[in-house]
């Protein structure tokens, strides 16, 4: 299977029937699961044997789709969550607990930024967050004693910096701590950050990964390379025997391939319950299906918007990695070649006035709290998520209240660009 392509892995992969078994992934829609003897039970709640027993912790309509998405990641083990947010606090909680420090990139989807610096905060984790275009050494002085885990977005959400991940990979390493990469925006269609030396991906597979708005979700993906023993003293929660699982070293018993999303199946959503539905995972199975054919015309769709918006008089700034003026185009020709996705943000030269009338002349794009979608949906941060800060606030957050992001469907472009045109008319 590693030698597949990525689009013969996303329409085969993770699920292979047998003779006479349903061809489509089944959806087993079932809470719980009938054993003939309590022994046969307690080998799994002892983890000495693999199988079902509550959906609550797995489920093989997930399994099946979680491992589609580890082999499209080049992972070894994969989980899927009940969204995006969930997927990111489980990949970094299972690493952290009280006293322990996170270096972020500070260019990070605004939930997930509140999720780290607030509620992981009050958890009494701590973290210091970096600017994406850091040096080596601005990187190095963000380091503590206690860190355990860097984080960072390969395109992030909304600026569209470009992460440099080898560089934020080496010095995590430098630290004995793994990269923690959320690659919602590009997909393993267009960036696969393991590849460039990330130890763990996150997605939210509500986006590109669905592609229709119908099913919230997300994925972790363990790489399968860091080693856990070799830095036994900053992770005990995988190096020291888990009383609750009857003394199981989780490194030791399931190695470097299998130790991390174990642990986090078994622990965190044993615990918090986080667990995607299999009529979720079904739906987001069949967006994967088509994501290899889908993210080209989303790139497509997205840069000639963008090269069309920057010929604008009435636009101050776009923001696409794509393009040859923008600040990632380097970066970007690096880690995203075939291109990163369809999402533009541009600011508009009026202001937040300008932004409100913009956004009501559209007639094609939607305005959403959604991005990634087959639709294009758009969305002005002033006046929607970030509608209690004031203008100043804004600014000094990377969002002028002009800013509008606009995600770029699967619509001929043509008409999309035609659409932009008359708002801004």
């Amino acid at each position: 299977m590693n030698q597949q392509k990525i689009g013969t892995k996303c329409v085969q992969a993770g699920y292979t029937p047998g003779n006479g078994e349903p061809r489509q992934i089944p959806i087993i829609q079932s809470t719980t699961f009938k054993y003939d003897t309590s022994e046969d039970m307690g080998k799994l709640f002892d983890l000495e044997a693999s199988g079902y027993f509550y959906t609550r912790l797995q489920n093989p309509t997930n399994d099946y789709v979680a491992a589609k998405i580890a082999a499209l990641e080049g992972g070894t083990a994969a989980m899927l969550t009940s969204s995006g947010q969930a997927a990111n606090f489980f990949a970094l909680f299972n690493i952290c607990e009280n006293g322990s420090h996170i270096v972020a990139s500070s260019s990070i989807y605004g939930g997930t930024f509140n999720l780290i610096a607030v509620t992981m905060a009050k958890m009494g984790i701590d973290v210091t967050f970096v600017s994406p275009d850091s040096t080596e050494e601005e990187l190095n002085a963000a380091f503590k004693d206690n860190t355990r885990a860097v984080f960072g977005e390969t395109i992030a959400n909304p600026a569209l910096t470009v992460l440099d991940i080898e560089l934020f990979a080496k010095v995590a390493h430098a630290h004995g701590v793994p990269l923690i990469v959320d690659n919602t925006f590009p997909t393993p269609v267009n960036c696969r950050p393991i590849e460039w030396g990330a130890d763990i991906v996150t997605h939210s597979t509500t986006k590109y990964m669905d592609g229709h708005g119908a099913a919230v979700g997300g994925v972790i993906v363990d790489s399968g390379k860091f080693d856990w023993m070799a830095h036994a003293d900053k992770f005990p929660g995988l190096t020291t025997p888990d009383d609750s699982y009857h003394g199981i070293v989780y490194a030791e018993k399931f190695g470097k391939e299998g130790a991390f999303i174990t642990k986090c199946t078994a622990q965190l959503m044993r615990d918090l319950g986080c667990i995607q539905s299999p009529q979720n995972a079904f739906i987001l199975n069949l967006g994967l299906e088509s994501l290899h054919v889908r993210m080209p015309k989303h790139v497509e769709n997205g840069l000639a918007v963008a090269k069309f918006l920057e010929s604008q008089d009435k636009v101050k700034k776009v923001s696409y990695p794509g393009l040859e003026s923008d600040k990632y185009y380097e970066l970007a020709k690096k880690y995203l070649p075939n291109g990163g996705c369809g999402v533009v943000s541009f600011e508009l030269a009026g202001g937040r006035a300008a932004a409100e009338s913009f956004m009501k002349k559209l007639k094609m794009a939607a305005i959403e709290t959604h991005v990634a979608d087959a639709r294009t949906c758009c969305l002005n941060p002033a006046t929607s998520t970030h509608r209690q800060l004031t203008d100043e606030q804004l600014e000094a957050a990377g969002i002028p209240a002009g800013l509008i992001r606009l995600s770029c469907g699967l619509e001929d472009k043509e008409d999309l660009i035609a659409d932009i045109a008359n708002a801004l008319a």
